[in-house]
């Protein structure tokens, strides 16, 4: 395995590069056969791996396999490296795994799509970026995976770019992301300097040395939290993910659950010397994820898209997993990034075979009564519902609970309480979904009924694949307090993230706990039971009674319309007017003047060109009078 990691990145890449050279002329059973091939292909490697890790003497963890030599400039230096541990490992299951089937479902999503072969060369391509950001042996590779995550999602948003929406948003995603990268470019650099070297182990090895000053590491892991920021979706950054919805919607599973967003809990983990050195950019990592997990589910309350409340949930999901890392419970941040990339893949693809089944429609009051229709994504659908609500013996049960167990015990009262109201929130608007979805009077077109159908096999074969890991991953993580050992998932992360970053509670407190997290799950299912089921009317009385928050929430707190007058707006009217300034008073000004005072230096010479003999004889003759006049007078 030391000898074949290195493929697992790779083949995606391979295939994407054959599907963009060749894709036009092969038929689409080819494309698609190749291009899950080559994931499934990785996720075997991966996996084998990860066995194999799993198993290894700590001494030889990780694993390095170079390359190339890549950067060499003074004494900068920075190799083409893969690196194998088991963060690296971890990622790699989820992303080749989850990818994997998000690529099966695509080949029944996308069939009738003109651009099937793009699809999925991109696909391949965003699969390979998320492989290479994992798998860096240092920092500087990492940013070429992390550019490269935003490329693709830049691409695969605006895949459909004949929509100018669709347009509009891979473009905006491209912005914001090139904000937040600003700041992890500059951490990067001052990481460098402070370090003396680019490589994962020896920054590691650099910093816990003591020779870095707390000020300087505290600025790094603020300004690499910039970057997290950014491409994790968090406040005040997060506004580009609900309008990546725009893109197909694999391509918004697998942006959500197994790439891109993930990305920055990944690096805060990768760098948890960092954050673990400077106890104000961990504060910050946790109140950031606290504060955006409540935000962000509020606006999920009130969502009639489909896919913008499941948007709306993964930044608040999200935010729950910076808890975990910016209390020091890094495992249980990691652990939830886990169960989340099953259940949210779930969610996002059950709700493409609704759309499906529906001609493309994401209203949800234009739904309702579907389960009668759909009796195969209706109950994986429950599943992925359950799981994110957070009821017991899901896998989402266990997850939230480490995190919210480990936030009141370090994180202080106020993340844990906004990390209650959170799940409260989450189980309410979620199963506001479902019922709004799948029960209820039919408010779909009359012309709908009789073409409503469940996906062919391809597409619920994933479906119910993540819906048995959404059900039994959690078993990874059994608290303790009901008879479960050390939690596995720390003890295998061990090598990486060390030991006793974590705190265990007493009994009595983790029982309470765990009480308190489950009531607030079935509280928010049965506040969305009563309003719309028991009283589908109230919902629209609380609309008139309370119109102002009710638009508030519909409008997303007017974050776009803040940011359009405060930062883009201003930014629009200076660039016009530097344009108008400098472009073409200066720029213009100086190309266009040389271009007049050529022309009036040609005029003064033409005048020296007559075309005439007599004139250029009376030219002749007068220079050489000058000429003779010079050396007879001196």
């Amino acid at each position: 395995m030391t000898d074949f990691f290195w493929l697992i990145p790779v083949l995606p890449a391979v295939s994407s590069f054959i599907l963009m050279v060749a894709g036009r002329r092969l038929p689409k059973k080819y494309i698609s056969a190749q291009a899950c091939l080559a994931v499934l292909v990785s996720f075997i490697i991966s996996l084998l791996g990860w066995l194999r890790m799993a198993g290894a003497d700590a001494r030889t963890v990780p694993w390095i396999k170079p390359l190339f030599s890549w950067i060499a400039a003074g004494s900068f230096q920075a190799r083409f490296a893969l690196q194998w541990d088991p963060l690296a490992g971890l990622m790699a299951l989820v992303v080749t795994g989850v990818g994997f089937l998000i690529h099966v479902y695509s080949a029944g999503y996308m069939s009738g799509d003109k651009s099937y072969a793009r699809y999925f060369a991109l696909l391949n391509l965003f699969t390979f970026a998320m492989l290479l950001l994992v798998m860096a042996s240092n920092i500087v590779l990492m940013f070429v995976g992390w550019e490269g995550v935003g490329l693709c999602s830049y691409l695969l948003i605006g895949f459909w770019f004949e929509k100018p929406e669709a347009a509009a948003a891979g473009k905006k995603a491209f912005l914001y992301n090139r904000v937040g990268d600003t700041g992890f470019l500059a951490g990067i650099l001052f990481l460098w300097a402070a370090a003396g070297s680019a490589e994962f182990l020896e920054i590691d090895a650099s910093l816990a040395s003591g020779r870095v000053s707390p000020a300087l590491i505290t600025l790094i892991g603020l300004l690499l939290f910039v970057g997290a920021m950014g491409k994790s979706a968090q406040i005040p950054l997060y506004v580009w993910l609900p309008d990546a919805m725009e893109g197909p919607t694999p391509v918004s599973a697998l942006i959500h659950a197994a790439t891109m967003v993930t990305a920055g809990v990944y690096m805060v983990a990768r760098m948890n010397v960092v954050y673990r050195l400077s106890d104000t950019a961990s504060s910050v990592v946790a109140v950031v994820g606290a504060v955006t997990a409540l935000f962000a589910a509020t606006i999920a309350l009130v969502q009639n898209d489909i896919k913008r409340v499941l948007a709306y949930s993964t930044i608040s999901q999200i935010g729950y997993m910076f808890i975990g890392c910016g209390v020091g419970a890094y495992a249980a941040g990691m652990f939830h990034l886990f169960t989340h990339s099953f259940f949210k893949s779930l969610l996002f693809l059950g709700a493409g075979s609704v759309m499906h089944a529906l001609g493309g429609e994401t209203d949800m009051r234009k739904m309702g009564g579907l389960r009668f229709y759909l009796p195969r994504t209706y109950p994986v659908f429950l599943i992925g519902s359950l799981a994110i609500a957070g009821i017991p013996f899901f896998s989402g049960f266990f997850s939230k609970d480490a995190i919210l167990t480990q936030a009141f015990l370090r994180g202080g009262l106020f993340v844990w309480i906004l990390g209650i109201l959170t799940a409260v929130m989450t189980a309410f608007y979620m199963f506001r979904l479902v019922f709004l979805t799948f029960f209820g009077e039919e408010r779909f077109e009359p012309g709908h009924r009789g073409r409503i159908h469940e996906p062919p096999p391809v597409m619920t074969f994933p479906l119910a694949v993540l819906a048995l890991f959404s059900t039994v991953s959690g078993f990874l993580w059994i608290p303790e307090v009901v008879g479960g050992r050390a939690p596995w998932f720390s003890r295998y992360l061990g090598s990486v993230i060390p030991p006793g970053t974590e705190s265990h509670p007493r009994a009595l407190t983790e029982w309470a706990l765990i009480i308190v997290s489950v009531a607030a799950a079935l509280t928010g299912i049965f506040m969305a039971f009563y309003l719309y089921r028991r009283r589908p009317a109230l919902p629209h009385q609380m609309v008139r009674r309370w119109p102002r928050a009710y638009r508030v929430l519909v409008n997303k707190f007017y974050v776009d319309e803040v940011y359009r007058s405060l930062v883009i707006n201003p930014v629009v009217r200076a660039s016009e007017r530097l344009h108008e300034v400098f472009d073409l008073g200066v720029i213009d000004g100086a190309v266009n003047g040389s271009a007049r005072g050529a022309g009036l230096l040609g005029k003064a010479l033409n005048l020296l060109q007559t075309g005439y003999v007599k004139d250029y004889a009376l030219a002749f003759f007068l220079g050489a009078v000058l000429i003779l006049g010079y050396f007879l007078l001196f």
